[in-house]
């Protein structure tokens, strides 16, 4: 057997273990990756060997291949209901979401045949393991040598778009990919305690191989986001350090160095992997390895980053479980933050391995362009900012009433496991409603929609027609923060902000001006209120003054005859 790994990663591999598969990796000496059918064939090699590895089909993709999922659980079961009722750490690692970044597709196979070698079954002693080895299956089969331009092997490697073209890594609350919602059954079958999404980026150069990107602490909140950032984290960074392979937060600068004045951590938003299972109280983790760093470096910082995972899983497992399964219930009446922004008065001090930059002219362009001397390489006291504020809270309500006809919105709370409860007869109810004033909306496409933002909101009571069928969410239920912040117009990433309701925001119905003057009048000559205000708003308002269909328009909006469906929020709060 090839040996790769570096002295402080080496296993005691016995006979049995040495006749188990050895991935594409292994063999190439550390500069190829296998084929989507390659990877499949590698687990289902390794399941064949020991019935403590099995793997599954768990839905379709986007390709039309199946998403599998590989657990490893040294009691054979296979069976995370078993495991959490028994007290046992579950893990889930993701990888290949971009399949060009294929570093953790090697070390997961590595990892996986790995643990069965005795020595190692410790880890797994009161631990679950669950491992996708391709989610992005369309990207895999898109294979290619030249998409990941700035990146240093391996030799042919997967696309980023999934079969749709899709950035999968965009589309855990929206869900418009057959990816996302098989997704969202395995990780609802699991309920994993731990989760990590393996990545590879750029950004800057820098000493490090591998960086990460925790669920940002203030953002998940509680208990779990103070654990997060003051023991878990630091934690895995001293296991790291131990295993020679040093890391840092996730570089997130453009065209200047990190010394310059310090960077902000990511703020993972529910879209991405991290800030979807944050909606569940997960301990969530992305790592990105370094791409100007070879090929082979980076699957050994990714194996080791697992490894250092399953150690602190190992030995932290009571806290992580118990911080998990303890999922803070969203209280009617409290507020609740639904966007973020980076609070620049808060920044932790860091030491970074960097190396010295500077500007200098472009024998391409002319023009000043960022180059890093590998030369000089420094280690620095910088800031790190990665303390959050919220930017927009609302209060939450008891429950929130949705229209049955919403029947994609439906499917989906039902697929991140909402409880729903029909309303039997039908009935009206005094709720809470919305009505959309300015918001703005982006002027490109962004995986397949036009998204908004700022959106401004008037709320009224309401009494409201509901029907046999309308559903009732109450908010105190474990995917109680899923609902508030996909339900809530303003959220960072709600269902309003994804486009399900774009249909409210067109009038359907309006009024012809020489038939309507005669109807204005009369409107006018029998509401003295609706009188009194379109008079100030003429003398106040020249413009208005001089447009005659404005004019007519103001009397209809504030008549009985304007239609009640134009930017009126369809989803109903009960305070």
């Amino acid at each position: 057997m090839k040996k790769i790994l570096p002295a402080l990663l080496l296993l005691s591999f016995t006979t049995a273990l040495a006749q188990m598969p050895q991935t594409t990796f292994e063999k190439s000496d550390g500069t190829q990756t296998g084929t989507y059918e390659e990877v499949i064939t590698y687990y289902r090699q390794l399941a064949a060997s020991s019935v403590n590895v099995e793997i599954k089909t768990m839905g379709l993709t986007d390709s039309g291949e199946p998403l599998h999922l590989v657990t490893i659980d040294l009691t054979g079961a296979h069976d995370p209901a078993a495991a959490r009722e028994n007290n046992r750490t579950v893990i889930l690692i993701n990888n290949g979401i971009h399949p060009g970044e294929p570093d953790g597709i090697e070390a997961s196979m590595m990892l996986a045949r790995d643990l069965l070698e005795p020595d190692n079954q410790g880890l797994l002693e009161n631990a679950f393991l669950a491992i996708i080895p391709v989610y992005n299956i369309g990207g895999a089969l898109n294979r290619n040598s030249t998409s990941r331009v700035n990146q240093s092997g391996p030799e042919a490697y997967g696309f980023r778009g999934n079969a749709r073209n899709y950035d999968l890594n965009r589309d855990f609350i929206k869900a418009d990919t057959r990816n996302a919602r098989s997704f969202h059954e395995i990780y609802h079958w699991l309920k994993p305690d731990l989760f990590i999404d393996t990545h590879v980026s750029n950004g800057a150069d820098y000493q490090y191989k591998i960086t990460h990107l925790a669920t940002q602490h203030n953002k998940i909140g509680g208990a779990m986001g103070e654990y997060i950032y003051k023991e878990f984290t630091p934690a895995l960074e001293q296991k790291m350090n131990e295993k020679d392979f040093p890391i840092t937060p996730y570089v997130n600068v453009f065209n200047r160095t990190p010394e310059e004045r310090g960077f902000s951590q990511f703020l993972d938003n529910p879209r991405y992997s991290t800030g979807y299972t944050a909606l569940f109280n997960t301990l969530g983790f992305m790592i990105e390895t370094h791409m100007l760093k070879p090929f082979n470096d980076r699957v050994l910082a990714t194996y080791a980053f697992l490894m250092a995972s399953l150690e602190l899983a190992r030995d932290d497992g009571d806290i992580i479980r118990s911080l998990h399964r303890e999922v803070p219930v969203p209280r009617p009446g409290d507020e609740h933050p639904v966007s973020w922004t980076t609070d620049m008065a808060l920044a932790d001090t860091i030491t970074f391995l960097g190396y010295e930059g500077s500007m200098t002219e472009s024998q391409v362009t002319g023009q000043q362009r960022l180059l890093y001397d590998r030369q000089k390489p420094f280690e620095k006291e910088i800031p790190y900012f990665n303390h959050f504020k919220a930017k927009e809270t609302i209060i939450i309500p008891r429950a929130y009433v949705i229209p049955g006809g919403w029947h994609e919105v439906i499917s989906l709370l039902e697929a991140n496991d909402v409880s729903l409860i029909e309303i039997e007869a039908d009935t009206t109810m005094n709720l809470e409603v919305y009505h959309v004033g300015e918001y703005e909306t982006s002027r490109r496409p962004y995986e397949g929609h036009f998204m908004h933002s700022s959106v401004m909101l008037e709320k009224r009571m309401e009494n409201v027609d509901l029907h046999a069928g309308d559903l009732i969410a109450w908010v105190n239920q474990p995917s109680g923060r899923f609902l508030v912040e996909t339900l809530e117009p303003q959220a960072a990433d709600s269902y309003f902000a994804w486009n399900f309701f774009d249909t409210i925001l067109q009038q359907k119905e309006g009024f012809s001006p020489y038939v309507f003057e005669d109807l204005a009048l009369d409107l006018l000559e029998k509401d003295d209120a609706l009188r009194i205000a379109f008079e100030e708003k003429k003398e106040s308002d020249p413009e208005f003054a001089g447009n005659w269909y404005a004019q007519l328009n103001y009397i209809y909006e504030h008549s009985d005859y304007k239609e009640k469906a134009h930017l009126r929020y369809p989803i109903y709060r009960l305070p």
